[in-house]
């Protein structure tokens, strides 16, 4: 892993967030879906070069009491099997033990790259017969 690679609690810019999505292999969007995104989050984190070029990003939106959604989990493929995406995430997990209250429920949609990862860091699998739904409104 790249030792010039910092860790910040801020979210990157509307262009490095739409880049980041695209080159990751997340659906694109547009500057009209990324603007409140960047704005309407519960937490952020972006990895940094020493140069100052934003190369993975993660957040966390929810109400910030008991319900918590990690998305926008990327990281550009020439900094892909670094640890950046573990070190995002243990950081905005680090700031959901900090600052939600007890018992707070994490999730997320893990994309099969993504799966291991996760479960590493304690994510599993409903039990319940839960399923994850959605709707793309047109």
């Amino acid at each position: 892993m790249d030792d010039d690679i910092r860790v910040e609690a801020t979210a990157p810019d509307l262009d490095d967030y739409l880049l980041l999505r695209e080159v990751s292999g997340l659906s694109p969007k547009t500057p009209d879906q990324g603007l409140p995104a960047l704005a309407n989050s519960w937490a952020w984190r972006r990895a940094v070069t020493g140069d100052g070029r934003t190369v993975a990003m993660g957040r966390v939106v929810g109400d910030g009491g008991w319900y918590l959604l990690v998305a926008d989990m990327a990281t550009h493929p020439d900094f892909q099997r670094q640890g950046i995406g573990r070190r995002i995430l243990e950081s905005l997990l680090d700031e959901i033990r900090d600052r939600a209250p007890r018992g707070a429920y994490v999730t997320l949609l893990a994309d099969p790259p993504g799966q291991p990862l996760y479960r590493k860091l304690g994510f599993t699998d409903p039990e319940d017969g839960s399923t994850t739904m959605h709707q793309v409104l047109a």
